[in-house]
Protein backbone atom coordinates (compact mmCIF):
# COMPACT_ATOMS: atom_id res chain seq x y z
CA UNK A 1 0.00 0.00 0.00
CA UNK A 2 2.59 2.23 -0.33
CA UNK A 3 4.99 3.61 -3.45
CA UNK A 4 8.44 1.65 -3.29
CA UNK A 5 9.54 2.74 -6.89
CA UNK A 6 8.82 4.97 -9.88
CA UNK A 7 10.70 6.08 -12.84
CA UNK A 8 9.50 8.44 -15.53
CA UNK A 9 9.75 7.65 -19.40
CA UNK A 10 9.48 10.17 -22.47
CA UNK A 11 8.59 8.36 -25.95
CA UNK A 12 10.13 9.94 -28.86
CA UNK A 13 9.14 8.92 -32.42
CA UNK A 14 12.70 8.85 -33.40
CA UNK A 15 16.01 10.18 -32.84
CA UNK A 16 15.14 13.47 -34.26
CA UNK A 17 13.50 14.18 -31.35
CA UNK A 18 16.38 13.77 -28.86
CA UNK A 19 16.74 17.37 -28.00
CA UNK A 20 13.19 16.77 -26.37
CA UNK A 21 14.95 15.10 -23.86
CA UNK A 22 15.90 15.63 -20.23
CA UNK A 23 19.04 14.43 -21.49
CA UNK A 24 19.84 17.19 -24.55
CA UNK A 25 20.36 19.70 -21.59
CA UNK A 26 23.43 18.12 -20.44
CA UNK A 27 24.92 16.12 -23.97
CA UNK A 28 25.22 17.29 -27.25
CA UNK A 29 23.07 14.48 -28.93
CA UNK A 30 23.02 15.05 -32.43
CA UNK A 31 25.02 11.78 -33.64
CA UNK A 32 21.35 10.59 -32.53
CA UNK A 33 19.55 12.39 -34.61
CA UNK A 34 19.78 9.97 -37.32
CA UNK A 35 18.60 6.65 -34.93
CA UNK A 36 15.51 4.86 -36.36
CA UNK A 37 12.44 3.81 -35.08
CA UNK A 38 10.90 4.66 -31.44
CA UNK A 39 13.10 5.75 -28.37
CA UNK A 40 12.76 6.51 -24.70
CA UNK A 41 14.51 8.42 -22.49
CA UNK A 42 13.91 6.87 -18.86
CA UNK A 43 14.93 9.14 -15.80
CA UNK A 44 14.38 9.22 -11.88
CA UNK A 45 14.65 5.38 -11.37
CA UNK A 46 14.02 5.57 -7.72
CA UNK A 47 13.56 2.51 -5.25
CA UNK A 48 12.57 4.12 -1.23
CA UNK A 49 15.51 3.48 0.68
CA UNK A 50 14.02 1.41 3.44
CA UNK A 51 12.62 -0.85 0.48
CA UNK A 52 14.72 -3.99 0.44
CA UNK A 53 12.83 -6.62 -1.87
CA UNK A 54 15.19 -7.42 -4.96
CA UNK A 55 11.62 -8.19 -6.66
CA UNK A 56 10.98 -4.52 -6.51
CA UNK A 57 13.75 -3.60 -9.45
CA UNK A 58 12.49 -7.22 -11.01
CA UNK A 59 9.35 -5.69 -11.20
CA UNK A 60 9.71 -2.63 -12.65
CA UNK A 61 12.13 -4.15 -15.64
CA UNK A 62 9.04 -6.35 -16.11
CA UNK A 63 7.13 -3.71 -16.74
CA UNK A 64 9.33 -1.74 -18.97
CA UNK A 65 10.11 -4.57 -21.01
CA UNK A 66 6.34 -4.94 -21.71
CA UNK A 67 6.29 -1.69 -22.54
CA UNK A 68 9.25 -1.69 -25.07
CA UNK A 69 8.43 -4.83 -26.87
CA UNK A 70 4.60 -3.30 -26.99
CA UNK A 71 5.50 0.04 -28.52
CA UNK A 72 8.68 -1.73 -30.35
CA UNK A 73 11.15 0.65 -28.92
CA UNK A 74 14.67 0.65 -30.34
CA UNK A 75 16.55 2.42 -27.75
CA UNK A 76 16.47 2.91 -24.13
CA UNK A 77 18.43 6.11 -22.69
CA UNK A 78 19.11 8.54 -20.12
CA UNK A 79 21.47 9.67 -17.22
CA UNK A 80 22.94 6.97 -14.70
CA UNK A 81 24.12 8.97 -12.25
CA UNK A 82 26.74 8.44 -9.71
CA UNK A 83 26.33 9.72 -5.82
CA UNK A 84 28.49 13.20 -5.19
CA UNK A 85 30.61 15.00 -7.25
CA UNK A 86 34.29 13.52 -6.14
CA UNK A 87 35.04 11.70 -9.57
CA UNK A 88 38.16 10.71 -7.64
CA UNK A 89 36.10 8.03 -5.36
CA UNK A 90 35.05 6.32 -8.81
CA UNK A 91 38.05 6.14 -11.00
CA UNK A 92 37.86 2.51 -10.81
CA UNK A 93 34.41 2.52 -12.28
CA UNK A 94 35.24 4.91 -14.99
CA UNK A 95 38.28 3.18 -16.17
CA UNK A 96 35.82 0.12 -16.39
CA UNK A 97 33.19 2.48 -18.36
CA UNK A 98 36.15 3.46 -20.54
CA UNK A 99 37.74 0.07 -21.16
CA UNK A 100 34.51 -1.90 -22.07
CA UNK A 101 31.52 0.66 -21.96
CA UNK A 102 32.16 3.69 -24.12
CA UNK A 103 29.24 4.08 -26.70
CA UNK A 104 29.79 3.73 -30.68
CA UNK A 105 31.46 6.45 -31.90
CA UNK A 106 28.32 6.97 -34.40
CA UNK A 107 26.17 7.77 -31.70
CA UNK A 108 28.59 8.93 -29.12
CA UNK A 109 27.28 12.39 -27.07
CA UNK A 110 29.14 15.09 -27.19
CA UNK A 111 30.39 17.46 -24.48
CA UNK A 112 28.01 20.07 -23.99
CA UNK A 113 27.79 21.09 -19.91
CA UNK A 114 30.15 23.79 -18.93
CA UNK A 115 31.85 21.22 -15.93
CA UNK A 116 32.89 17.63 -16.77
CA UNK A 117 35.20 14.71 -15.79
CA UNK A 118 36.81 13.40 -19.56
CA UNK A 119 37.25 10.32 -18.43
CA UNK A 120 38.13 8.85 -21.42
CA UNK A 121 40.30 11.55 -22.38
CA UNK A 122 42.53 11.38 -18.84
CA UNK A 123 41.98 8.13 -17.17
CA UNK A 124 45.49 5.90 -18.50
CA UNK A 125 44.95 3.08 -15.61
CA UNK A 126 43.78 0.00 -15.58
CA UNK A 127 40.33 -0.62 -13.27
CA UNK A 128 40.44 -3.19 -10.54
CA UNK A 129 37.36 -4.79 -11.65
CA UNK A 130 36.42 -5.90 -7.96
CA UNK A 131 36.83 -2.06 -6.64
CA UNK A 132 35.15 -0.71 -10.34
CA UNK A 133 32.18 -2.90 -9.85
CA UNK A 134 31.14 -1.92 -5.82
CA UNK A 135 31.40 1.53 -6.81
CA UNK A 136 29.21 1.35 -10.00
CA UNK A 137 25.57 2.60 -9.41
CA UNK A 138 22.99 -0.35 -9.34
CA UNK A 139 21.01 1.46 -12.15
CA UNK A 140 24.13 1.44 -14.54
CA UNK A 141 25.22 -2.06 -13.94
CA UNK A 142 21.23 -3.32 -14.99
CA UNK A 143 21.71 -1.56 -18.32
CA UNK A 144 25.56 -2.93 -18.46
CA UNK A 145 24.33 -5.86 -18.08
CA UNK A 146 21.82 -5.63 -21.05
CA UNK A 147 24.93 -4.68 -23.51
CA UNK A 148 24.34 -1.03 -22.86
CA UNK A 149 26.97 2.08 -23.41
CA UNK A 150 28.12 5.20 -22.05
CA UNK A 151 29.11 8.59 -23.17
CA UNK A 152 32.63 9.51 -22.53
CA UNK A 153 32.34 11.78 -20.13
CA UNK A 154 30.30 12.40 -16.64
CA UNK A 155 29.01 15.63 -16.04
CA UNK A 156 29.28 17.26 -12.70
CA UNK A 157 26.25 18.61 -11.38
CA UNK A 158 26.43 20.33 -8.71
CA UNK A 159 22.64 20.97 -7.90
CA UNK A 160 21.65 17.52 -7.68
CA UNK A 161 25.18 16.29 -6.37
CA UNK A 162 26.00 14.25 -8.96
CA UNK A 163 28.31 13.03 -11.27
CA UNK A 164 26.12 11.59 -14.53
CA UNK A 165 27.19 9.90 -17.86
CA UNK A 166 24.71 9.19 -20.95
CA UNK A 167 23.59 5.81 -21.30
CA UNK A 168 21.96 3.74 -23.89
CA UNK A 169 21.10 0.49 -24.75
CA UNK A 170 20.14 -0.35 -28.17
CA UNK A 171 17.51 -2.92 -27.63
CA UNK A 172 18.49 -5.06 -30.67
CA UNK A 173 21.63 -5.52 -29.00
CA UNK A 174 20.46 -6.98 -25.77
CA UNK A 175 21.92 -10.49 -25.36
CA UNK A 176 19.12 -13.21 -26.18
CA UNK A 177 19.42 -14.58 -22.51
CA UNK A 178 19.01 -11.48 -21.27
CA UNK A 179 16.08 -10.66 -23.00
CA UNK A 180 14.73 -14.10 -22.32
CA UNK A 181 14.90 -13.50 -18.54
CA UNK A 182 13.18 -9.76 -19.01
CA UNK A 183 10.33 -11.30 -21.02
CA UNK A 184 9.74 -14.19 -18.87
CA UNK A 185 9.49 -11.65 -15.62
CA UNK A 186 7.03 -9.46 -17.85
CA UNK A 187 4.43 -12.61 -18.17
Amino acid sequence: GRLVCCFRILPLAHGGEITQSYSAQYYELSPLADFEGPIVEMGRFCIHPEAQDPDILRIAWAALTRYVDEEEVKLLFGCASFKGTDAGAYLDAFAMLKERHLGPKRWLPRVKAPNVFRFAARLKRKPDARIAMRRMPPLLKSYLLMGGWVSDHAVVDDHMNTLHVFTGVEVGAIPPARKRLMRAAAQ
